[in-house]
C-alpha cells in the first residue's frame, strides 16, 4: 500500500523563514538543532564514519536476496525471511532480537476467474506475460491476480463502467439512470486517485454485487511512456494486486480492532469486522478488461473518464453479461514482526525506530524490497559503529513488519501489543516503504520534525556531487513551478506535512500519537504490485547502480542518530503552529462555517502555541549556545517535548473512526491526507453541533501544548544551565 504524495501548495510562504535552510542556499550548518556546539563536533564525527558503510555493492546483493522468490504475507517464504532478518541482525551485532507472531486474517486465492457471457464470449487470463530477458516473470509459482480479503463468490451480472469509482462517478450513472445494484461495476486504478479500498466500500454501498479493477494505460501504461521490458511503465498483461481492507476504518487485523491479535487473543464475529470487506473484487490488466469496455452500450463515457484505450468508453449496463468468480481461502495465519534493538548508553527508555514492512505482492522489486535491502544497509551501518562503541546515546530500534499489504497489519499489532510503553518513550518512528522507485526525492513529516529532515539531508552527498538537499530543492522548485507557482517554492514543496494513510507509520501516528517521518525516492513507475515489479525491473530502470538506495540508507540513519544522541530534542514548535494555523484557516473557507462555527479562539489558541514555540526554540538556542546544560533539567525538557505529540490525541477518536485518535491528522477513505479530520469531516457533513465541539476540542489541545512549551522554555530559562557548578563564585 501507499500513500499518495499530495502537495501541500496552499501552506503559507512565511513557514519558509521557520525552517533553517528551506528557501536559502546557506552551506555549513555551525551547530546542529537540538545540539550545544561540542556535541555538534561529536555527532559530525559520529554521522562521517557511518556515512562510510553502506555499500551500493551490498545493497544491489541483497535486493536480489528480498526479491529472489515471492513472498506475500503469511507464505513460508515471508516467514523464512523473517527468521534470515533475525539471524542477519544478530551477526551485525543488534541486542534483544525477537520474533512476535501475530494471527490474523489473510486470504489468497483459491479460485478466481472473470468470463465475459454477452455479447461475445471472452475469458480473462487474469496471468501476465512471461518475458525471455527476465527469468523471473517465468516462475511457474506465481498466483494470478487477486485482491486481498475479497470476498467469496459467484455472480453473474450486467458491467457498468464506473470510471474511478468515487462517490461523484456513481452520481453521474444516476443522472444517465443506470442502477448499479446487483450488477458488476468496472473502475479503474485511478484518476484522481483513490485506495482500491474505498472503491470496494463505494461499490458495495450502491448495492453492486461485484467490482472489476483494471489499469488502464492512461494511468500506468504506453501513454505515459515506454512499457517494460523497454521502459519502466506497465504492459498490457500487468495486474496490479493489492488489498481491499477497510482499513481507514480500523487499521490491522479485522477481528482484533484496537488490541493485539498475540495467539489466544479475543476475536471479534466476522459478521461485525467493519474493516472487512463484503463483496467479490478483482483485479485486471487493461488487456483483459478492453473486451468488456469495447462491447459496452449506454451513452459515452463524459470526456474526463477516457482513457488510453483507443476504443469509445460507454457507460454500460446492459449489453455486456459477465461472471465473476472468486474463491478466497481467509483464515487466520500467522504473521511474524522481527524486532531488534541497540540499546541507548545514556537514555534506553527513549527510542528512535526504524522499520520498513517485509512482505510483498509478488517479488516486490520495489515496494517493498527495495525499502528492505535499504534498512538491512542502515542496520549493518549502525551495528558497524555499535562494535566499534559507537553507541547512540537513544535506543534505537529496528523492526520488519509483516502483513503491511493485507491491512498495515504487522506494525498495527505490534504497536497495539506495546502501546502503553510507546506512548511514554517512542520519541519518533521513521518509516520507508518503497526506498526507491526513481531519481527525486520525496518525504513526509510531522511539521515539527521538517526542519531536522532538512537540515539533515545538508549532509547526504548526493552522486552529483552536491548534497542532496541542493538537489532536492531544485527537484522541488521545477514541481512549484510545474503547477503554476511563481517564485521561491515554498516549504511544503520540500517536506511534505499532510500526511495520510496507506503504510506502516499509521499505528503510530494516528492511534499512538507518536511524530513520524516518511522517505522514499520516486519515479516513472508502471509495474506497482505486480510479477513486474521485480530485480530486472530495479536494474534496468529504478535504480541501477543502487547508488540512490544507499543515500535511502544514508538519510534514515543520519535522522536516526541526529534523533538519538540530541541533547534537547529537535522539534520545532513555531512551524508546527503555522501548519496548523493554514489548516484552520482552510476550514475557516469552507461553505457554511463562518454563520455556524466560531473559530476565533482555536485561531487565538494558535497564536498562542506560536508564540511558546518560538520562546522555546529562542530559550533553548540560548541554552544550547552556553553549554554544558544539567543533566536533571534536560531530562525533564525532553520528557516534555516528547508528551507534546501525545497531546494531539483525542481518546474518544475521530467520530465515527475511533481508532484514529489524532486531533490534527487522519486520511480520507481514499487515503489521501486529511487535517483536523473531527472538524473537517463534521464541516464537510454540515453538522455544526459536532463541528463546534471538535472546534472546542482542539482548543483545548492547542492550549496545552502552549503551557507545555512555556514551561519547558522557563526551565531552560530559569536555570544556571551548568552542571559543574554556579556561574559566580564568592571571594
Amino acid at each position: 500500500m501507499k500513500s499518495p504524495h499530495a502537495v501541500c501548495a496552499g501552506c503559507s510562504l512565511a513557514l519558509i523563514g521557520l525552517v533553517i535552510g528551506f528557501a536559502s542556499g546557506q552551506g555549513t550548518v555551525e551547530r546542529f538543532l537540538g545540539y550545544t556546539q561540542r556535541g555538534t563536533a561529536a555527532e559530525k564525527e559520529i554521522e562521517e564514519k557511518f556515512l562510510l558503510i553502506p555499500s551500493s555493492e551490498e545493497t544491489r546483493r541483497l535486493h536480489r536476496y528480498f526479491t529472489s522468490e515471492p513472498h506475500p504475507a503469511g507464505s513460508e517464504r515471508n516467514n523464512a525471511l523473517a527468521r534470515d532478518i533475525a539471524d542477519m541482525w544478530k551477526k551485525q551485532g543488534w541486542d534483544d532480537i525477537t520474533l512476535h507472531r501475530y494471527d490474523v486474517l489473510v486470504s489468497s486465492p483459491r479460485e478466481v476467474s472473470v468470463e465475459m457471457i454477452a455479447p461475445i464470449k471472452y475469458r480473462a487470463g487474469l496471468r501476465e506475460d512471461a518475458y525471455d530477458v527476465d527469468p523471473d516473470t517465468k516462475d511457474p509459482h506465481l498466483d494470478p491476480g487477486y485482491l486481498g480479503l475479497s470476498a467469496s463468490g459467484d455472480v453473474t451480472a450486467e458491467v457498468v463502467y464506473a470510471h474511478s469509482g468515487n462517490p461523484e462517478d456513481y452520481a453521474v450513472l444516476h443522472r444517465h439512470g443506470i442502477d448499479v445494484r446487483g450488477k458488476i461495476v468496472l473502475v479503474r486504478y485511478s484518476n484522481p486517485y483513490s485506495y482500491r479500498g474505498f472503491k470496494a466500500l463505494t461499490a458495495e454501498r450502491q448495492g453492486a454485487a461485484a467490482i472489476l479493477i483494471y489499469s488502464d494505460p492512461a494511468e500506468d501504461g504506453y501513454a505515459r511512456g515506454q512499457v517494460y521490458p523497454d521502459g519502466p511503465w506497465g504492459p498490457e498483461s500487468h495486474i496490479q494486486r493489492g488489498s481491499i481492507t477497510y482499513d481507514f476504518m480500523v487499521a490491522g487485523d479485522p477481528l482484533t480492532p484496537g488490541w493485539a491479535s498475540v495467539p489466544g487473543a479475543k476475536r471479534i464475529p466476522m459478521d461485525q469486522a467493519v474493516s472487512l470487506p463484503k463483496i467479490i473484487a478483482v483485479p485486471l490488466s487493461w488487456r483483459d478488461a478492453k473486451p468488456l469496455l469495447e462491447n459496452m452500450d449506454g451513452p459515452e463515457a463524459p470526456h474526463a473518464w477516457r482513457g488510453g484505450l483507443r476504443i469509445k468508453y460507454r457507460l454500460g449496463g446492459k449489453a455486456v453479461r459477465a461472471r465473476v468468480k472468486a474463491d478466497m481461502d481467509t483464515r487466520l495465519m500467522p504473521n511474524y514482526v522481527v524486532e531488534a534493538r541497540i540499546r541507548g548508553s545514556q537514555f534506553p527508555d527513549e527510542w528512535i525506530l526504524v522499520g520498513n514492512h517485509r512482505d510483498a505482492w509478488v517479488y516486490g522489486g520495489v515496494d517493498p524490497s527495495s525499502g528492505t535491502a535499504s534498512m538491512m544497509e542502515l542496520t549493518r551501518a549502525l551495528g558497524n559503529l555499535a562494535a566499534r562503541g559507537i553507541r547512540p546515546k537513544r535506543t534505537i530500534i529496528a523492526c520488519s513488519w509483516d502483513g503491511e499489504e493485507v491491512g498495515l497489519t504487522g506494525s498495527t499489532e505490534w504497536g497495539e501489543q506495546f502501546a502503553d510503553d510507546l506512548r511514554k518513550k517512542l520519541v519518533a518512528y521513521i518509516n520507508v516503504d518503497s526506498s526507491v522507485s526513481g531519481p527525486d526525492f520525496q518525504a513526509s513529516a510531522v511539521a515539527s520534525l521538517a526542519p531536522l529532515l532538512v537540515e539533515v539531508s545538508r549532509a547526504v552527498p548526493h552522486p552529483s556531487g552536491r548534497s542532496l538537499y541542493e538537489v532536492w530543492r531544485e527537484t522541488a522548485q521545477r514541481a512549484y513551478q510545474a503547477a503554476g507557482g511563481k517564485g521561491a517554492a515554498p516549504a511544503a514543496f520540500l517536506v511534505d506535512t499532510r500526511i495520510g494513510s496507506g503504510s506502516d507509520h499509521t499505528v503510530f501516528l494516528n492511534f499512538l500519537g507518536r511524530p513520524t517521518v516518511g522517505l522514499t525516492f520516486v519515479g516513472p513507475y508502471g509495474v506497482y504490485h505486480s510479477i513486474y515489479d521485480d530485480f530486472y525491473w530495479m536494474n534496468h530502470f529504478g535504480d541501477p547502480d543502487y547508488r540512490r538506495h544507499v543515500m535511502l540508507s544514508e538519510i534514515w540513519g543520519l535522522l536516526a542518530l541526529r534523533l538519538s544522541n540530541a541533547e534537547i530534542l529537535p522539534f520545532d514548535f513555531a512551524f508546527y503552529a503555522e501548519n496548523i494555523r493554514d489548516f484552520v484557516q482552510e476550514v475557516k473557507r469552507k461553505k457554511g462555517v463562518a454563520r455556524n462555527v466560531d473559530l476565533k479562539p482555536l485561531l487565538l489558541q494558535v497564536s498562542e502555541f506560536r508564540d511558546a514555540g518560538t520562546r522555546f526554540r529562542q530559550a533553548m538556542d540560548e541554552a544550547l549556545a552556553r553549554e554544558p546544560i544539567d543533566a536533571d533539567i534536560l531530562e525533564r525538557i525532553n520528557r516534555r517535548l516528547m508528551e507534546a505529540e501525545g497531546n494531539w490525541l483525542n481518546p474518544e477518536g475521530i467520530p465515527g473512526r475511533p481508532w484514529f485518535k489524532h486531533l490534527l491528522y487522519a486520511a480520507r477513505f481514499t487515503y489521501a491526507h486529511l487535517e483536523l479530520p473531527g472538524l473537517t469531516e463534521a464541516v464537510e457533513k454540515g453538522d455544526w453541533r459536532v463541528a463546534g465541539e471538535q472546534a472546542r476540542i482542539l482548543e483545548k489541545a492547542v492550549s496545552g501544548n502552549a503551557g507545555l512549551l512555556r514551561e519547558a522554555a522557563a526551565d531552560l530559562m530559569n536555570s544556571d544551565h551548568r552542571s559543574e557548578g554556579p556561574k559566580h563564585e564568592s571571594h
